[in-house]
């Protein structure tokens, strides 16, 4: 199998040097350039093209947002966005995510090549998983999964036990989760949605700083209400509540309504929020009257917990491989037999306006 070719575009010589040296170490994969701008870069495409792209998002002379653009609407290639950890540094990268880059790994503004070490493992599944990702419906190469540390399930936050829920409230719930490719495939589902619609809670894997700009620009586009959940937000029809990055988010019940707990413990399946745990919590606390949607993302986080989501009696979709950026939660979803039937991604709203009757 040849190895994954990887092209570097960041103005900081460290991270050039590092993210290379992590990369060439991982085997599989090999940097066969590095640019400290777009425009250096634009030259060095001409030489050879990579089949994955790591770019920063602010640098000298062009940026990278602009870039991003320009490669998607001449030859859509898989993005890495690395970005800054910072508030201004979210809504930019949110913006590259719109434009079409598959994930981000976010990085310091101090200690970059520290950090840079100690996420090692997320920065090479990332390039890994982006190199089988699919960019404007074109496949190519299947992702591979890297092994890392050992990974906690949803016990660790919310034990397994007989469900709790009422067989049947007048409050019905959507439960959504994702992760690669989910910003974009979020945007189109949540757009399409009236004002009339079932409360959505949501885990869309992000880093900690980015969900809350992410939730605000999708309110700003949507009919429906969307933001950032707090710890005892009420669930409410026509509102979606998207999981803060570096939290677990769980749907308990009060009598017949629903309400979130936004909590602090371990990564689940080396996510927080993590899937699992908002799936888990679902089953227990909203049996049936709940529909779960697994939608584009690495990995398997979600798939036990949309099982245990049918197992409680609830509707359970998994949007389509054909849609999907990666087919990796749905696939192992579908796998273990927590999937009722798939749906394109165009077809969610309409699941989840069905809900509603």
């Amino acid at each position: 199998m040849k190895p994954i070719k990887v092209m570097i575009v960041d103005d900081s010589a460290v991270v050039r040097q590092v993210i290379t040296q992590l990369l060439d170490e991982a085997g599989g994969m090999e940097v066969i350039a590095a640019a400290a701008d777009p425009l250096i870069a634009i030259e060095k495409l001409k030489v050879q093209w990579p089949d994955v792209i790591v770019l920063d998002v602010e640098m000298p002379r062009m940026d990278g947002i602009t870039f991003l653009r320009k490669l998607m609407a001449e030859r859509p290639t898989p993005v890495v966005i690395c970005s800054t950890l910072t508030e201004k540094g979210a809504r930019t990268t949110l913006e590259a995510l719109s434009a079409g880059a598959i994930a981000i790994v976010t990085k310091p503004r101090l200690g970059l090549k520290d950090f840079l070490l100690e996420t090692r493992a997320e920065l090479v599944q990332t390039v890994r998983a982006a190199a089988g990702a699919t960019v404007r419906r074109t496949a190519v190469r299947a992702a591979v999964a890297e092994p890392v540390a050992p990974k906690h399930n949803a016990d660790v936050i919310l034990p397994r036990g007989a469900p709790g829920a009422m067989s049947q409230t007048t409050e019905k719930v959507v439960i959504m989760g994702t992760s690669t490719g989910g910003t974009q495939a979020l945007e189109e589902v949540l757009t399409a949605l009236p004002r009339v619609c079932p409360g959505l809670v949501i885990v869309q894997h992000m880093p900690e700083k980015f969900t809350a700009a992410f939730a605000a620009r999708l309110d700003g586009l949507c009919r429906i209400s969307v933001r950032e959940a707090r710890h005892n937000d009420r669930v409410l029809p026509g509102q979606a509540l998207i999981a803060p990055g570096g939290r677990h988010m769980l749907l308990k019940r009060s009598g017949a309504q629903y309400h979130v707990e936004v909590v602090d413990g371990p990564l689940v399946n080396r996510h927080r929020p993590s899937v699992d745990v908002l799936f888990r919590s679902s089953a227990k606390s909203a049996g049936a009257n709940a529909l779960g949607i697994i939608m584009t993302g690495m990995g398997d986080d979600g798939a036990a917990g949309l099982l245990e989501m049918r197992q409680a009696g609830a509707r359970t979709i998994a949007q389509d491989e054909q849609s999907c950026v990666v087919f990796g939660m749905p696939k192992e979803a579908i796998k273990r037999g927590g999937v009722e039937r798939t749906v394109p991604l165009s077809g969610l709203s309409r699941e989840i306006l069905a809900q509603l009757s």
